[in-house]
């Protein structure tokens, strides 16, 4: 069976986020104060061909800690979509 699976990937919070602070800061510079603060990351999708949704969540797992996420400076959630 096929599994789509989304994997988010953010920056930890007690690290410096250089492109979330360029973002901020041109969205200060358009005049749009109200932002308070900005991190930016990745969106991943992944189409997993898995016996169970346990087994497509341990392969999106074991993807994200070997090639999509750098747990030294990021952090990953996975969520199974229809």
């Amino acid at each position: 069976m096929t599994y789509h699976v989304q994997i988010k990937v953010m920056p930890l919070k007690d690290l410096l986020d250089p492109q979330g602070k360029a973002v901020m800061g041109g969205l200060q510079n358009l005049g749009l104060h109200a932002v308070a603060d900005v991190r930016v990351g990745k969106h991943i999708t992944l189409d997993i061909e898995a016996s169970s949704e346990a087994e497509a969540k341990q392969i999106a797992d074991e993807a994200s800690k070997k090639l999509l996420a750098n747990p030294v400076m990021e952090f990953y959630e996975i969520e199974l979509i229809n």
